[in-house]
C-alpha cells in the first residue's frame, strides 16, 4: 500500500499516513479499549456490559458506581497509561540507539527510575508529585552513566546492550540493599512494588500520571518525524536539516519521562518496553519504529497483561507475568541479533 498524505486545517498540519499502519494502529485500540472494558465488568462482582455504560454516562446504582469508578477504573486507566507510555518510550530509546535491544529497561533506565523513586519512598510517604520527579532524576543518571560508559564503543551495537544489563545489575542490588535498610512495612510494601504492580492503585495516582502520560505521548508524537530521521544515523540527519545532537537531546528527555512516569505509578514493569515497538513493527510491515503504534501495542499489552493476571492469578503483580513473557521475548530477540552479526 502507498503512503497516503493527509493535510488539515488549510494544510497548516499535514503528516503522511500509511494505510496499514492506520489500520493496525485501530485494531490495536479497539483491543485495548475492549480489555478496559472486560476490566469494568469482570471481578468478583460481574456486572453486565449495559450498567457499566450507564455508570460511565453519569447514572447507575450507588453500588455500580462504587464497583466501577473507585474500584476499577482508576486501574484500568493506569494500565492504559503505563502500557501507552512504555510502549512509546520504547520505540525512543531502539530508535536513538539504533538497537533492536536498546529497550529501557534492557539498558538501565526503568532500574535507575526505580532507584530514584525507592529514595523518596522508602524516605518519607512520597505521593506522585515526589515520585514522578525522582523516577526521572533517577533515569536521568543512568542515561548520563550509559553514555560517559559507552563514549569510546557503539552507542548503536551490543555494547550499548552490554553496559546496560551491566547497569541493570548494579542498581538492582542498590535497590535490594535499600529495601533491607528500610522498616518491615515499608519494605513490605516496596517490595511488592518493585515487582510491577498496578495493585491498589487510585484517583490521587491515576489522574496526574494519566494526564501527564498523555501530554508526553502528543509532545512525543510531534517529533515522530524526527525519530524516523534520527533513526537513521547522524550523517543522513544533518543532510536532511536534523541536528543529530539537539534531536537525540530532545527525544532522550522524552523517553526518559515516559519512563519516569509509568515506574512512579506502578514500578518496573518489564519488556513491555522492549517488545511493543518489535511487534508493532511486524505488524504493520514498516521498517521504522512508529511511536504512536507502539503505544497502542504496549497500552494493549499491559491492559491483557492486567486482566488475565487480576481474575486468574489476583495475588500474583503483573510485572511477573510480562516479564516472564518478555523474558522468552528477549531471549528469542537476543539470538536472532547475534545470529546476523
Amino acid at each position: 500500500m502507498s503512503t497516503v498524505a493527509v493535510r488539515l486545517a488549510g494544510e497548516r498540519v499535514s503528516f503522511a499516513a500509511h494505510p496499514r499502519s492506520v489500520l493496525v494502529g485501530l485494531i490495536l485500540a479497539a483491543t485495548a479499549l475492549a480489555a478496559t472494558l472486560a476490566a469494568l465488568v469482570l471481578g468478583d462482582i460481574t456486572l453486565p456490559v449495559g450498567r457499566v455504560v450507564q455508570v460511565l454516562l453519569g447514572r447507575g446504582t450507588g453500588l455500580d458506581r462504587l464497583v466501577v469508578l473507585d474500584w476499577r477504573l482508576p486501574r484500568a486507566l493506569l494500565a492504559l497509561t503505563v502500557g501507552a507510555t512504555l510502549g512509546m518510550s520504547g520505540a525512543i530509546f531502539q530508535a536513538v540507539t539504533r538497537n533492536p535491544l536498546g529497550s529501557p529497561d534492557i539498558i538501565g533506565f526503568s532500574t535507575g527510575a526505580t532507584t530514584g523513586t525507592l529514595l523518596v519512598v522508602l524516605t518519607a510517604a512520597a505521593d506522585f508529585s515526589l515520585r514522578a520527579p525522582a523516577a526521572f532524576a533517577g533515569g536521568v543518571v543512568t542515561v548520563a552513566i550509559t553514555w560517559l560508559l559507552t563514549r569510546g564503543g557503539s552507542r548503536a551495537g551490543l555494547h550499548l546492550v552490554l553496559v546496560g544489563i551491566a547497569i541493570t545489575a548494579i542498581l538492582t542490588s542498590v535497590n535490594r540493599w535499600l529495601l533491607l535498610r528500610a522498616d518491615s512495612d515499608t519494605a513490605l510494601a516496596a517490595s511488592r512494588w518493585i515487582l510491577g504492580t498496578l495493585d491498589g492503585v487510585g484517583w490521587e495516582a491515576t489522574l496526574p500520571a494519566t494526564g501527564l502520560g498523555l501530554i508526553l505521548c502528543v509532545a512525543t508524537a510531534a517529533q515522530a518525524r524526527h525519530l524516523r530521521i534520527v533513526a537513521l544515523g547522524d550523517d543522513l540527519s544533518t543532510s536532511l536539516g536534523v541536528s543529530p545532537r539537539r534531536g537525540t537531546a530532545v527525544l532522550v528527555v522524552l523517553g526518559t519521562l515516559l519512563v519516569a512516569v509509568a515506574t512512579s505509578v506502578a514500578g518496573p514493569i518489564g519488556f513491555v518496553a522492549l517488545a511493543a515497538p518489535h511487534l508493532a513493527r511486524r505488524l504493520t510491515g514498516d521498517g521504522d519504529v512508529g511511536p504512536v503504534t507502539s503505544a497502542l501495542m504496549g497500552a494493549a499489552l499491559l491492559s491483557l497483561c492486567d486482566l488475565a493476571t487480576g481474575r486468574l492469578l489476583p495475588d500474583l503483580p503483573v510485572g511477573v507475568v510480562t516479564a516472564s513473557l518478555g523474558g522468552l521475548f528477549f531471549v528469542w530477540l537476543l539470538t536472532r541479533e547475534l545470529r546476523r552479526r
